[in-house]
């Protein structure tokens, strides 16, 4: 008997949740990314071993109590990371090396504890300070300077497949 196949692991993002749970938006992008949300959820996600964060969770309780059950609900079963003294090293030294910047440390958060945990993946709708090319060099150099590989951080439509 063969081994059996690893599956890549992906960080599911808040932002990925969001657009599963949200009412369908009339502005055409944001239909779009909820439209390609949904397909990566219903016929791709069975692919990967997916996790989320403690910061996930605390981003997806927020508002709306109903709105964050239902968001909550999405998440079921999803593996929890858990936070390390490395992952709070790591996310801070992303924003005090300007890889992100200040504002940004929640984001930063999401990267590290990717990045501690090992994960292929992190994925987002997030294209200000995670899925964005313009600073992934300086993300990707702050996470190697500390002995991690960086994820490769993209957009649920990056994940389709063939």
């Amino acid at each position: 008997m063969g081994a059996k196949a690893v599956k890549p692991r992906v960080y599911v993002e808040t932002t990925v949740i969001s657009y599963l749970c949200a009412r369908r938006s009339r502005d055409l992008v944001h239909a779009a990314h909820q439209e390609v949300t949904w397909e990566w959820w219903e016929t791709r996600r069975q692919d990967f071993a997916l996790f989320v964060s403690p910061v996930v969770l605390r981003e997806i309780s927020a508002g709306d109590p109903i709105a964050a059950a239902r968001r909550l609900e999405f998440i079921e079963g999803i593996d929890v990371l858990n936070v390390t003294d490395e992952a709070i090293e790591l996310a801070d030294a992303l924003v005090a090396e300007g890889a992100l910047p200040p504002n940004a440390a929640d984001d930063a958060f999401h990267i590290a504890l990717a990045a501690v945990h090992g994960m292929d993946y992190l994925i987002t709708w997030n294209c200000k300070h995670l899925a964005n090319m313009e600073i992934a060099d300086a993300v990707g150099r702050v996470i190697e300077d500390r002995g991690f590989d960086p994820p490769r951080i993209c957009v649920p439509e990056e994940l389709m497949g063939d």
